[in-house]
């Protein structure tokens, strides 16, 4: 795509699903009975005059043929169940967004569910809290199944890194269509982000801030978290910014919500 046909580009919030994982209620609400529990894996793209931006990029997919061989034994607790062509490269080669128009990878964290963007476009900086990047290098024994080095540490990559309350609310064009706001607890680099459409539609997308709904309404807490007290501010933080903002709260990877939203190919504009 040419940098004149980018610019008539449309601001649009497109939501896409890379497969799901398999695992047990009490990994995603904490203290629930251990039964079999299928969670969505939600990744974002926004078409922007200025460059394109994926958030995330949900499973590397490598997943959809390697589980194991990709993700080793954290397989046994989640196991990715997706097909290659849900992907993101595949998936945006579907609509027809060229791999070079992605300008920015924005990543809420770098657990292994959100991280099957990074390197896969060429011309993109990738935009992460450097106390996340630094902490996927040496994280601590019980968060270490959760980071897939391989998938982050890759020769030739572009960074950005912010800095926590410092860089809070970043945004990312100067013109308030996404911001990025600080919501440490989940992972201790978490970000969360608020997308501003055209239509005056706005989309908090909380991502592993608050996993379900039963999370965001204070009801339960995540089943996997690097700190409580974190992850309970976090969340009246997001609350307090939603209600601010009149926006649409879109959670991590509740099964039940998740199917309410618009799925690419369709969008929000």
């Amino acid at each position: 795509m040419t940098d004149s046909k980018q610019k008539d580009t449309p601001i649009r919030l497109y939501m896409f699903q890379c497969g799901t994982l398999k695992c047990k209620t009490n990994n995603i609400k904490m203290n629930a009975d251990p039964t079999p529990y299928e969670i969505p894996v939600p990744w974002y793209l926004i078409t922007h005059p200025k460059g394109n931006v994926v958030i995330d990029g949900g499973n590397a997919v490598e997943c959809a043929t390697d589980p194991v061989g990709h993700w080793g034994g954290i397989t046994s607790v989640y196991w990715p169940a997706m097909m290659a062509e849900q992907g993101v490269e595949a998936e945006l080669e579907k609509l027809g967004i060229p791999k070079d128009s992605i300008r920015y990878v924005l990543q809420s964290h770098l657990h292994l569910d959100h991280t099957g963007a990074i390197g896969r476009f060429p011309k993109a900086t990738h935009v992460v809290q450097r106390n996340e990047y630094e902490y996927a290098f040496t994280p601590d024994w019980f968060a270490a199944g959760g980071y897939i080095r391989k998938d982050f540490d890759k020769p030739g990559l572009k960074w950005q890194f912010l800095n926590g309350e410092a860089t809070d609310g970043y945004d990312l064009y100067g013109d308030g269509v996404i911001k990025m706001f600080y919501t440490p607890g989940h992972a201790p680099g978490h970000q969360s982000f608020l997308i501003s459409l055209p239509s005056g539609e706005k989309y908090l997308l909380a991502v592993d801030a608050a996993y379900t709904v039963d999370h965001w309404d204070e009801k339960a807490l995540p089943g996997f978290l690097a700190s409580t007290v974190d992850t309970v501010r976090s969340v009246q933080k997001l609350r307090a910014l939603a209600e601010h903002e009149e926006a649409n709260v879109v959670t991590g990877h509740d099964p039940d919500a998740w199917p309410s939203f618009k799925q690419a190919p369709a969008y929000y504009d």
